[in-house]
């Protein structure tokens, strides 16, 4: 874990957030020991800004990641505090990771929250709804 943290916690420097000032970082391990990271990108048209978490899983699967591969995600705030992926991210989290991979929130503290990806969206909308 402690790899993952120092990662995000490098990685958020790269954060694009000249709006909110709330900067977010997230890093992809997958069950091959890879590493893959993504930042929230805002836009001054906000509704076309990107979270850390999508960011991260998109470029993932821009480089032929599929799910089954994808062992956990942190995400990282500079923050004292645990902050959750927001409702479009934990949507997009619930499809594109198996539902017990692991995700963790992480703090400036160095404080870690581990659970399961289907617990941050319990009865989430998925292929087998259509």
């Amino acid at each position: 874990m402690n790899k993952l943290y120092e990662l995000a916690k490098e990685n958020i420097q790269n954060a694009y957030v000249p709006y909110s000032h709330f900067r977010v970082s997230a890093v992809l391990e997958l069950k091959d020991g890879r590493t893959i990271q993504g930042i929230n990108i805002e836009n001054a048209s906000y509704g076309l800004s990107n979270c850390a978490e999508r960011s991260a899983l998109f470029a993932a699967y821009s480089q032929g990641v599929k799910k089954e591969e994808i062992e956990r995600i942190l995400v990282y705030t500079d923050k004292e505090h645990f902050v959750s992926p927001c409702g479009a991210c934990r949507q997009v989290m619930r499809e594109l990771m198996e539902e017990d991979a692991e995700v963790i929130l992480a703090n400036s503290l160095g404080e870690m929250k581990s659970m399961k990806n289907k617990e941050l969206l319990p009865a989430g909308f998925t292929k087998e709804d259509l």
